[in-house]
């Protein structure tokens, strides 16, 4: 059975949204979500979702373009990698900025001031780590690095991005060329690649492949990547071909330092290829500094969602406890402790921060960090039931924050907030609140 292809509409353009898109009403009223459109424009959709009442496409043709639009850095991928990259960068500051407001106001919330969005005016080379996938391009007859096609399973071949710091683009093409040329690799033998690469510049990468025989890398074919990468270390691992994801079921060979390291304020943290680690030091640096103004000295800190331990270990008191639900995480925060070079007294739990209710009391300040889904429900209730003075929340995603932070209103109010573009040229945005009991 042949799939129909959907039909090109024209339309209007409105309103930019919470998910990064940009919202329509088609002459029957239904709406419509758009990738690769501004606010004001009339632009031919091509569909890739159609429901009764909703439907979803991107851009075809800009028949009458905004005053914001510049050309992308990267024409054929940005829709995949980075949809904001069609914007001006003022433009983008204050579409977060909207949004951080609109996801507040929701929930009747009126934020005390004005709403800034922090920015090191980084735009592009900032990313740490890219996963690319890899296609076979039957018109040359040559492995390529490929990204998968917003909104459908196709994939596009690429050489890179302008997001990634420039080594991490270096190294992933000189691994392409290896297995194109000496190796003779064809893609339907790999799964992805992950690159990742230190403030330093080093670079070191995993290579997913579907067969358990694949042939090991030489000494030859790894000093090459050394060379001509500065990589300085790599792991082949087999991926069950039946797993959409890149999950590691066998190491096939190690090889040099596998595992990258970085300083924040003065503590070494240590991260492997696959594990989680900020995308953009940086800002994410500016991110501590604020939030460290708020952490009062001589009061316990507990850390919740704490990863490897990127903020209870570098602003935290001398008694913090870590809350972090992954094993690889805990793992790597274990091994980040014993780094530390101040004397902290340091407790790290692997459990879900549902689970470790009894570490929320009235005389720690909490530090939240959730994923997008925002905080449990349990986790909620028992910062009310029991009152910490200060709550200090970090989010990925604003309007589950301001769920949050509307039920918490009914014992805090909001001292202080700040928006944080880790993520330019894409619609994500990090948002800081810090609450305080009301007397």
């Amino acid at each position: 059975m042949i799939k129909k292809t959907l039909p090109i509409i024209t339309v209007r353009l409105e309103k930019i949204v919470g998910g990064g898109q940009t919202i329509a009403t088609e002459e029957n009223g239904r709406k419509l979500f758009v990738w690769g459109g501004l606010p004001g424009e009339l632009v031919e959709v091509q569909l890739t979702k159609k429901r009764s009442k909703m439907a979803e496409g991107f851009v075809f043709k800009v028949i009458e373009p905004s005053k914001n639009r510049i050309e992308p850095r990267d024409p054929e991928s940005y829709l995949s990698t980075s949809p904001w990259q069609i914007m001006d960068f003022d433009s983008e500051q204050h579409f977060k900025s909207a949004l951080i407001e609109e996801a507040f106001e929701l929930h009747d919330i009126v934020l005390p001031e004005p709403i800034s969005v922090f920015t090191d005016n980084q735009q592009y080379e900032y990313r740490n780590k890219i996963e690319f996938s890899w296609y076979w391009n039957k018109n040359t007859e040559l492995l390529d690095l490929a990204f998968f096609r917003r909104g459908s399973h196709g994939k596009m071949p690429v050489n890179g991005t302008s997001l990634a710091n420039p080594n991490i683009n270096k190294a992933a093409l000189a691994l392409r060329d290896l297995l194109r040329t000496k190796l003779n690799i064809h893609a339907f033998m790999l799964k992805t690649v992950i690159i990742r690469c230190n403030e330093s510049g080093n670079v070191a990468m995993q290579l997913y492949v579907k067969e358990q025989n694949f042939a090991l890398l030489t000494k030859s074919d790894l000093e090459f990547l050394k060379t001509s990468a500065n990589m300085i270390g790599f792991e082949l691992i087999f991926s069950n071909p039946l797993s959409p994801a890149s999950v590691i079921n066998k190491k096939l060979q190690e090889w040099g330092t596998t595992h990258l390291t970085d300083t924040i304020f003065d503590t070494q943290f240590i991260y492997t290829i696959d594990g989680f680690f900020q995308i953009n030091i940086p800002v994410y640096t500016q991110a501590l500094t604020d939030m460290k103004k708020w952490v009062k000295k001589g009061k316990p800190l507990v850390d919740m969602y704490s990863g490897v331990g990127t903020i209870g270990l570098t602003i935290g008191s001398d008694d913090v406890t870590l809350i972090e639900i992954n094993e690889n995480a805990v793992a790597e925060a274990r091994q980040n402790i014993q780094n530390l070079k101040t004397k902290k007294s340091v407790r790290l739990l692997l459990a879900s921060s549902e689970n470790a209710l009894d570490y929320i009391n009235s005389n720690s300040t909490i530090i939240v960090d959730p994923p997008r889904a925002g905080l449990h429900k349990d986790v909620v209730e028992k910062l009310l039931a029991e009152s910490p003075e200060r709550i200090i929340y970090l989010s990925c995603n604003p309007v589950t924050q301001a769920r949050d932070v509307a039920i918490l209103s009914e014992k805090y109010g909001i001292l202080y907030h700040r928006g944080y573009n880790f993520f330019p040229r894409t619609p994500h945005i990090e948002h800081l609140v810090i609450l305080e009991i009301r007397n």
